[in-house]
């Protein structure tokens, strides 16, 4: 019987709920509060996560967020070591996802034509 989720999957999907309890309850920089993770991307041999974040606040400081995160980094990814049953753990890159503001963007833009 074939599974149903790949290694890269599953592993992805653990590294994202463990890295939001992370980031929510145990981070202290102000710059990265109110950021929401979104995907997790791990490369064919699972040595990089790129792990996709939005903003709940769409007027945020995208930038400073990202500094926040690409700072914690370290921390992140040794607490992460600790949390998930992996050989090693992936380098963590963090990548800023406006598919919601996109969204709300094409949304508005739909709602306009329909409009006239």
């Amino acid at each position: 019987m074939a599974r149903e989720f790949s290694r890269n999957q599953r592993l992805g999907n653990q590294i994202l709920r463990s890295l939001a309890e992370l980031i929510r309850f145990e981070s202290k920089d102000p710059r990265v509060e109110g950021v929401s993770l979104t995907a997790v991307e791990l490369t064919r041999d699972l040595s990089i996560a790129r792990v996709h974040f939005s903003l709940m606040d769409p007027d945020g400081d995208v930038e400073a967020a990202q500094e926040g995160l690409n700072k914690a980094a370290g921390f992140l990814r040794s607490r992460l070591g600790q949390s998930i049953q992996a050989r090693h753990t992936p380098e963590l890159r963090f990548v800023h996802d406006d598919s919601a503001a996109q969204s709300a963007k094409i949304s508005e833009l739909l709602d306009r034509a329909k409009s006239t």
